[in-house]
């Protein structure tokens, strides 16, 4: 069963209009500036829905095409300086995870699109860095996106696990073990 925002009522909060997760309640506790503490573990995985997004060849995807591994679903755009100070850490992050287990998926919500995302990824050095598109934020059906930098974390099973609402340093160098959890979490409730 999939759960979207229009059709979740007493499971989600309404945040400045923004829809969020249980879990997902502002907090007063004090967070590191940069740190993999501010990224809150949801209680229970929740199933979500499987709306499309555009590859660089302008083909739709959705997030079904991921599901056995760990999704870090970045959700950024060009004109937001901490997505931007983010971007080269996620490239490093995504050169060192295990390809087979994870995937880092930045998804740009540009309005213009791949027009103006790969121009500036060349721009800052990151022309190699594969980005992905969603200039009519459908994924806003998915994702509260009123504050970005924003991710989200997708266990095997394509259920939102975790989230954070603001810029993280992936080369923490707990990143990779931090995300492992998630893995192996998963799997042991698969065996």
């Amino acid at each position: 069963m999939f759960l979207t925002a229009a059709v979740i009522s007493t499971s989600l909060l309404i945040v400045n209009s923004g829809v969020a997760y249980p879990g997902m309640q502002p907090t007063q506790k004090p967070v590191s500036q940069t740190g993999l503490d501010k990224i809150t573990i949801l209680p229970q995985p929740f199933p979500i829905a499987q709306v499309n997004f555009s590859q660089l060849n302008n083909d739709q995807i959705d997030f079904e095409a991921f599901k056995g591994k760990v999704v870090v679903v970045n959700m950024w755009a060009t004109w937001c300086p901490p997505c931007v100070r983010e971007l080269p850490a996620l490239d490093r992050l995504a050169n060192k995870i295990d390809q087979s287990q994870y995937t880092l998926l930045p998804i740009s919500i540009d309005a213009d699109g791949k027009e103006i995302v790969q121009p500036f990824l060349e721009s800052i050095g990151l022309a190699e860095f594969e980005s992905y598109f969603d200039p009519q934020q459908n994924l806003r059906e998915v994702f509260p996106l009123e504050t970005i930098p924003a991710t989200f974390i997708l266990n095997p099973k394509g259920e939102l696990v975790a989230y954070v609402r603001s810029y993280v340093d992936w080369d923490d160098e707990n990143a990779i073990a931090f995300l492992k959890q998630f893995y192996t979490t998963t799997e042991k409730v698969v065996n």
